[in-house]
């Protein structure tokens, strides 16, 4: 009997819903003290002095380039292998990406080729941390150094690593920025909605660098709604032409209580990420996911596994087989190259043969904390008779 597996529900809970109807109840359902309260426990829990909450981990990333004036002109290095986010923010500032291969069989930037793409007009670097994993942030730091150029700020897409770690500590504050992802399926959610979190607050030169994310990802305004709406206190003032980011209440409501849980879901996922690992680990056409080495641990975000010497199209054959068990399968990601967008910039595939190969062979297996082992059991030994029917 076929079993319908989706590919990552969210994990809300009843508390998760209680928490909203609270709010809803409050009269007060924007930005507020849920949100500011979020904010402190997302920089406690990432060992970082400073965290912001927007809407998205999109508006977080184009937030920061806005603050530090990055934009036309200027050159930020980033990787093709990401989603579509990561560069789009880029143009959207009037940035052509520079784009950097991944290293071979790595989901990964390659950081000596990074080396190469510095130039006097590189401003800052965007890597990303994919599947969970967390780059080398200090081999990025030790890149700029040999270069001297750390004037560089350096970006790390983390919408996929919240609660990973690197060299002991959670992701959150080895860059000079992280943004992560609370989209819904994400390892913790808040529907959508994101953060950056970060520790110099006098970064580049600022006076008070969280006040002036806070106040730009208002429009620029001066007060929060919640301020204006004190009796008596409605006047403000406009500082920048700034975006409309801000997370409200409501969707802190369901982090807060998505934090409290939160050791417990990765503690689901590396158990279901064992057992996708021990079952297909018997299998030589199986090249497994990183999961942990010395110095870094995956959230366990996405199990992305790659089929050894298959091309894309026998891929998306197995991809199809699975879909008629009614198992949802997917692939991270397409290279930016290959999209009609990017290729009409100019951008061409060949270029990035590293980032290429490890799309052609890649299947991502459900993975989430509703999952059950029987579940991942069940897909496993599904996969096996899809691939080796192939």
């Amino acid at each position: 009997m076929l079993k319908k597996i989706p590919f990552s529900p969210p994990d809300v809970t009843e508390e998760e819903i209680a928490a909203v109807s609270e709010v809803l109840r409050s009269g007060w359902i924007t930005t507020g003290s849920k949100t500011a309260r979020f904010e402190q426990e997302l920089a406690d829990y990432s060992g970082t002095k400073h965290a912001i909450a927007i809407n998205s981990a999109t508006a977080g990333m184009e937030l920061i380039l806005k603050v530090l004036g990055i934009g036309e002109n200027d050159e930020v290095i980033t990787t093709p292998y990401t989603y579509a986010a990561t560069s789009n923010v880029l143009l959207h500032r009037g940035i052509r990406p520079t784009f950097v291969d991944t290293k071979k069989d790595s989901f990964l930037i390659d950081e000596q080729k990074i080396d190469e793409a510095i130039t006097a007009k590189t401003k800052a670097i965007m890597t990303v941390d994919i599947a969970g994993v967390p780059v080398d942030y200090d081999v990025m730091r030790k890149v700029l150094k040999a270069k001297n150029r750390e004037d560089i700020t350096l970006i790390s897409d983390s919408a996929h690593s919240f609660g990973a770690t690197y060299k002991g500590q959670k992701v959150g504050g080895q860059m000079d920025f992280h943004v992560f992802s609370f989209h819904a399926i994400k390892n913790l959610t808040t529907a959508e909605g994101g953060a950056i979190t970060y520790n110099d607050n006098s970064f580049h030169g600022k006076d008070n660098l969280f006040k002036e994310f806070k106040y730009t990802s208002l429009q620029g305004q001066t007060k929060d709604a919640f301020s204006k709406m004190q009796a008596g206190a409605w006047k403000y003032d406009i500082l920048t032409d700034g975006f409309k980011c801000n997370m409200t209440d409501i969707m802190a409501a369901i982090g807060l209580v998505q934090l409290r849980r939160y050791e417990e879901m990765l503690r689901k996922r590396a158990e279901l990420h064992t057992v996708y690992s021990q079952i297909l680990g018997t299998k030589e056409w199986a090249i497994l996911p990183f999961e942990k080495n010395d110095e870094v641990q995956t959230n366990y975000h996405l199990y992305t596994l790659r089929l050894k010497d298959f091309c894309e199209e026998q891929r998306d054959r197995v991809i199809q087989k699975m879909g008629e068990k009614d198992i949802a399968t997917n692939v991270h990601f397409m290279p930016l190259p290959m999209f009609t967008l990017y290729r009409n910039l100019g951008y061409t595939i060949e270029d990035y043969p590293n980032a290429h190969a490890q799309y052609a062979n890649e299947i991502t297996l459900p993975l989430y904390s509703k999952l059950s082992v029987e579940d991942a059991e069940y897909v496993a030994k599904e996969l096996i008779e899809c691939v080796e029917k192939i």
